[in-house]
């Protein structure tokens, strides 16, 4: 029965994450079909950030296809293989993609890296690109700098790692009859969805962005929802390894990492503005404390982040422990 059941949920879970897959993966088929056949992609065909979701669904598509094989062979190692051989997956794909693919605007002829194109979308609303007037952002861009690929690598394997810890931890449930986890599983996917559609929502609109370096207060509060969830759904991965742990560990440790994941987001919004961060709002509050370019409010959003984890890792935890 319970192999009946493993078998119904592998065959729903491949088949979700293909139909999931679909836009990403057909639209890097078309990226290297225009390299194969003009060398180039032209600007008005290039599919908005290809980088990073064709390699994240690649990556996510081979762990959730080899998993019963990785859970027969590998036992209680199988989630850390399977996510291990993603990641993997995801940079080869994902390197190959920004050192091969070239964008070339038709109007003037110039073209860009795949890599040069996505650093400079990340300023501003995707739409808004051709018809940006510059601020100071022209300040701010400085020199390239391969170092704000940062956040988009982290964003990409708390992706995959989280997406692929749900699939693994239900087939396991299911395997096992073990429901232990059962809490901080659905929290997780929970989590994970709504972390993987606030990237959507940002991959067309860079949530209202128009270069300016302080933002509108929808696009603040978007960015500091974002940030929070990007923490949370960092915190609950690890939560849900360690429900069974004194509280200390239970608690404190998904919080702390959940409010450093959080930071290093930052950190890498900051390599992308040149020692510079986004600012949401006029203010001692909101302005650069000196020394650390970060802002109280900034702070703030990162405590948010691990208190928000740590009320979610007591919830999800074995009270008995």
């Amino acid at each position: 029965m319970k192999n009946k059941s493993f078998g119904i949920f592998y065959l729903f879970s491949v088949l979700g994450i293909l139909i999931a897959s679909f836009y990403p993966v057909y639209m890097g088929v078309s990226v290297v079909s225009d390299m194969i056949r003009f060398g180039t992609v032209y600007a008005e065909d290039y599919p908005k950030y290809i980088i990073p979701y064709t390699p994240i669904a690649l990556s996510v598509i081979i762990g959730v296809v080899f998993m019963p094989i990785f859970m027969k062979l590998l036992k209680k190692f199988a989630l850390l293989v399977g996510s291990s051989v993603s990641v993997a997956v995801f940079f080869v794909s994902e390197l190959l993609l920004e050192s091969m693919v070239t964008v070339t605007r038709t109007v003037t002829g110039i073209f860009s890296k795949l890599e040069d194109w996505q650093m400079y979308m990340c300023y501003v609303s995707p739409d808004a690109f051709e018809e940006r007037t510059w601020t100071e952002v022209d300040v701010l861009m400085g020199e390239y700098s391969p170092a704000f690929k940062l956040h988009f690598y982290i964003i990409s394997v708390v992706l995959i790692i989280s997406i692929l810890n749900c699939f693994y931890g239900f087939a396991k449930m299911i395997k096992t009859g073990d429901n232990s986890r059962r809490k901080s599983l659905i929290i997780q996917a929970a989590a994970s969805g709504a972390f993987l559609g606030m990237c959507i929502w940002a991959c067309f609109t860079a949530f209202y962005r128009n270069g300016n370096i302080r933002v509108s207060a929808l696009s603040a509060v978007l960015m500091i929802i974002f940030f929070v969830l990007f923490g949370v759904t960092s915190g609950i991965y690890v939560a849900s390894f360690t429900i069974n742990k004194k509280k200390g560990l239970s608690v404190v440790l998904p919080s702390a990492v959940a409010s450093v994941v959080t930071l290093i987001m930052y950190v890498g919004e900051m390599i992308l503005l040149s020692g510079h961060l986004y600012r949401f709002g006029k203010g001692f509050f909101f302005e650069g404390i000196p020394g650390i370019v970060l802002a109280p409010a900034d702070i703030v959003v990162i405590l948010v982040s691990g208190a928000v984890t740590a009320m979610i890792s007591h919830f999800v935890r074995n009270k008995n422990t």
